[in-house]
């Protein structure tokens, strides 16, 4: 009964669920940031993705907010969206497969990001940044026993069930 209530209340709108969605992308983005920059915890190629899967997401959710489509433009909205958290998903389920592997199967570290991208093509680097390396296997930041690509990975799958609740939900 109280979600009915709230989902009745008039402030409830299409454009303020995608505006929510868009601002706790900023809010994972800004923390993201905060621990490169005060935690000294420097993103592992793996990590770049995930914060570009942010990136993107949020976008979305914003581009939603600001046309504040019909249920044929909010069906497409969800299903892009469903997509950028899977996709982020994806690749933090990847890095925390990296996390678990036994010592002797973590892969050797490899270039830096910076090099890559200057070095080598776009399809290459995604691919090695995709694979991961020795860098991406460390675990060097843990939040009640979590660490953080879990909690990215939580963060896409609670976007993607919300993205596509608030797109095609009812309102009224």
């Amino acid at each position: 009964m109280a979600l009915q209530q709230l989902m009745n209340h008039r402030l409830m709108t299409h454009r303020t669920i995608n505006v929510a969605g868009f601002l706790t992308c900023v809010a994972l983005m800004l923390y993201a940031l905060y621990a490169q920059a005060f935690l000294n915890l420097a993103p592992c190629p793996l990590c770049v993705l995930q914060r570009v899967g942010v990136i993107v997401l949020g976008l979305l959710f914003l581009l939603a907010a600001l046309q504040n489509p019909g249920l044929a433009g909010r069906r497409i909205y969800a299903g892009l969206m469903t997509l950028a958290s899977l996709a982020g998903a994806g690749v933090a389920a990847r890095h925390i497969w990296l996390q678990n592997l036994p010592e002797e199967d973590v892969p050797a570290c490899g270039p830096g990001l910076d090099f890559m991208l200057d070095t080598f093509p776009l399809a290459d680097v995604l691919a090695m940044a995709f694979t991961g390396s020795g860098e991406c296997a460390e675990i060097s930041w843990i939040f009640l026993g979590l660490s953080m690509p879990v909690w990215v990975l939580i963060a896409f799958l609670g976007l993607s069930i919300y993205a596509i609740w608030g797109n095609l939900v009812s309102l009224r």
